[in-house]
């Protein structure tokens, strides 16, 4: 599993503390109990075989298993302490989940913190995160989803760019239109009509991993876009955004902690986890009395 996530012997052995040649042999074992190969080695480093590919999974859950069983008798006794290992997205972190970590933080002195920015998603569990933070749907075996709040999106364009345009008033229209996408939504967007969901594939004319860039491309009238209300509420009730298509609601996410299953045993993990849920209680009714104020 950590060869897996670093790609190569050598920094799996840094991690461990053992000898590069220990893991070696390890790996070598594994594979041959299993009968198949698991690495494709090359001068450019590892890759996991198609096999290996389909035993990561379901050994992580194995060890998680193992783990979680094993730290159960002694989770009570230990304290909030120790080094956490977090993804989190990058607009997110800085606009208001880094505030929040950083105050529990000073609450609990005797927690490291390893943050990583990156907008992707990812498996925890195989990937060595104590938490990772995000909207993506997607759910892992092993891994505990915690909501955190509401992540409501706008579809809004500066009027700079309506100027000489046909404003969409169906989703579809929105094919006809340059837009700007970020790596969360990509070129699918979803919207919710009255006779069901409506996804489009919207083409891109700038795509970035930083809602923030996104957002300024939009204010100089590059494109549509979708973007989070948290990002965008203060520039619709000044109106240098404005809101289009507010007949098709965006299809709704979820910000939310996903957890590997054997790492909420941990009081530092479980502690941040309860600490961000009430964090984000008392901020969801702002966010959303603020949208509430925003002019159609």
């Amino acid at each position: 599993m950590r060869v897996a996530r670093l790609r190569s012997f050598v920094c799996a052995a840094r991690e461990l503390e053992v000898a590069p040649s220990v893991v070696t042999k390890r790996v070598t074992h594994l594979e041959k109990t299993l009968g198949t190969r698991l690495f494709v080695r090359s001068t450019r480093g590892l890759a996991l075989t198609s096999a290996g590919d389909r035993y990561l999974p379901r050994l992580a859950q194995l060890v998680a298993a193992y783990d979680e069983i094993f730290a159960e008798p002694e989770a009570e006794l230990r304290q909030v302490e120790g080094n956490l290992r977090i993804l989190s997205p990058p607009t997110i972190t800085s606009l208001f989940l880094g505030t929040m970590i950083n105050n529990f933080q000073l609450q609990h002195r005797d927690v490291d913190l390893s943050i990583v920015l990156m907008d992707r998603p990812v498996n925890p569990l195989e990937e060595g995160y104590d938490v990772a933070f995000g909207a993506w749907p997607t759910s892992y075996p092993g891994v505990l989803d915690v909501p955190l709040c509401p992540y409501e999106l706008v579809a809004c364009c500066a009027p700079a760019y309506l100027s000489g345009r046909d404003r969409p008033k169906h989703p579809t229209e929105l094919v006809d239109h340059q837009c700007l996408t970020t790596m969360l939504f990509k070129t699918n967007w979803g919207f919710k009509g009255n006779q069901g969901p409506i996804n489009v594939e919207v083409h891109s004319r700038m795509q970035s991993s930083d809602m923030r860039m996104v957002r300024d491309a939009a204010l100089k009238g590059l494109g549509i876009t979708l973007l989070p209300y948290f990002l965008v509420d203060e520039d619709l009730m000044s109106g240098t955004l404005e809101q289009v298509l507010g007949e098709y609601p965006v299809t709704p996410f979820l910000l939310k902690a996903m957890v590997p299953r054997m790492k909420m045993s941990r009081p530092a993990v479980r502690s941040l986890v309860k600490f961000l849920e009430a964090s984000m209680l008392e901020a969801t009714p702002a966010l959303t009395s603020a949208r509430s104020e925003i002019p159609l």
